[in-house]
């Protein structure tokens, strides 16, 4: 989205009339108000106004039609997304050369959401992507976005998710968890957060893909955790949400980062939940999809990063509800007590029950997605007059998985039809929303790094 500097609005060059004062030989009439007159809308509100306008225009002509021509609007076009995902494994047109330092987040974005769309990769392209990866892991731990590049913690966090969404066998053992768990270590910051990479900047976002990690593979120890949630918390701001680091503006990628990584370290007591959630909830626009920050643009990808915040789990979530003994890794709590057992609460999390529903529009997201994010050739974008691309197309995927599941007090059970906007056909996979991996590969993925 684009970066608008905030501010008042500019005033008009045009000049005002005014009211004249009573009568006096001492007075003259007052200078004109900064309130009164025309004014002059902002880069950023003509923006909106645009957007607002292209995406009424969808849901006009969606409310005019016949009802068997709103479900065929409605639908997900399955194989015309598996073409175009399945087709960026094998080959990439030269504007991908960016993203050389990104490409196991390629295999991430792809193979998720072939994984979302409940379609099986050929066992060759399973085999070549994890000899690829295997190619990107440093031999001190970790992996780096390509072949002999450093490694990064968010490129770890994507081949991670990307192996543990292969979940063979040969992908699963690939994973050095020794030398990562190192690795992690090193990254691991006296201020209780993590640097993404050695000499790299720390944030909220390396807490997270740090602790994802050590989750998902039961790494995760009372070293790594210790005064984490303290650097999370001071990450909260006023408005509610998380920001990047102390002092900076609440973002949605943020506050979803922050938020996981106390629920799978059992800090999230710790935060202003109410106000957390607050915030989340109304960064859903009238465009029915979210933005990211006060005064931006809608954009899909926040259709995970945000719903996920909002579904029926995530803001509801205590320890007390999690099966384990209250609050063990609060701060003054001894981790030793737990010692083994943290990599658990990420299990723990999908196993409670839940009443509540969601705290945002589950069918106004998916209308979004799927009239203004989905591409009828393949793919999704940010917005209507935006170009797809497969970050897009992983995030819109899962925040729609995300929304058709919201309601469901058991993700593992299919929704009722009602939870699904346009044709049952819709249905995803369910994933877990703290790793955004689909729940049947997470489950495999626990049990086997489980009896290591």
């Amino acid at each position: 989205m684009n970066e608008v500097a905030g501010g008042s609005l500019p005033r008009s060059d045009s000049s005002v009339a005014m009211e004249s004062s009573p009568p006096s030989s001492s007075t003259s009439s007052p200078p004109p108000s900064p309130s009164d007159g025309p004014r002059r809308l902002t880069v950023t509100q003509l923006e909106q106004l645009k957007v607002e306008e292209e995406v009424f225009e969808i849901y006009r002509i969606l409310r005019g039609i016949a009802p068997h021509t709103q479900s065929f609007m409605l639908e997900l076009w399955r194989d015309t997304h598996i073409e175009f995902l399945t087709r960026g494994l094998g080959l990439l047109g030269p504007s991908y050369h960016v993203l050389d330092a990104n490409r196991p987040w390629l295999c991430y974005w792809i193979i998720h959401s072939i994984a979302l769309l409940g379609e099986p990769l050929h066992s060759e392209l399973e085999d070549s992507v994890v000899e690829f990866l295997s190619h990107c892991e440093d031999k001190y731990g970790g992996y780096g976005g390509g072949p002999g590049q450093m490694p990064h913690l968010a490129t770890t966090y994507a081949a991670v998710n990307t192996l543990v969404t292969l979940g063979s066998d040969m992908a699963l053992s690939s994973i050095n968890r020794a030398n990562l768990l190192k690795f992690l270590l090193r990254m691991k910051d006296s201020s209780g957060a993590f640097r993404m990479h050695d000499g790299g900047e720390i944030d909220v976002r390396a807490c997270y893909t740090a602790i994802s990690v050590a989750s998902i593979l039961n790494v995760l120890d009372v070293e790594l955790v210790k005064d984490l949630g303290n650097y999370i918390l001071s990450c909260q701001t006023y408005e509610g949400g998380i920001a990047g680091e102390p002092g900076s503006e609440a973002h949605g990628g943020y506050t979803f980062c922050g938020l996981a990584a106390m629920i799978l370290i059992n800090e999230a007591d710790r935060l202003d939940l109410p106000s957390l959630v607050d915030w989340v909830a109304s960064r859903q626009g009238v465009e029915c999809g979210f933005q990211g920050r006060v005064n931006k643009l809608v954009d899909g990808c926040y259709s995970f990063w945000q719903a996920s915040v909002a579904c029926n789990k995530s803001c509801n979530f205590t320890t007390g509800e999690t099966g384990l003994d209250g609050n063990l890794c609060g701060a003054g709590t001894s981790h030793a007590k737990i010692e083994g057992g943290l990599s658990d609460f990420g299990f723990s999390f999908m196993e409670k029950q839940t009443e509540c529903g969601p705290l945002f529009q589950s069918i106004a997201l998916q209308q979004y997605i799927l009239l203004c994010s989905q591409v009828l050739e393949g793919g999704f974008k940010d917005k209507p007059g935006k170009q797809r691309d497969f970050y897009h197309s992983c995030y819109c995927l899962s925040g729609l998985s995300v929304s058709q599941y919201s309601c469901s007090k058991d993700a593992s059970v299919p929704p009722p039809t009602r939870a699904v906007l346009g044709p049952y056909a819709n249905l995803l996979e369910s994933v877990h929303p703290l790793y955004n991996v689909v729940l049947n590969k997470y489950y495999k993925s626990h049990e086997f790094f489980s009896c290591l």
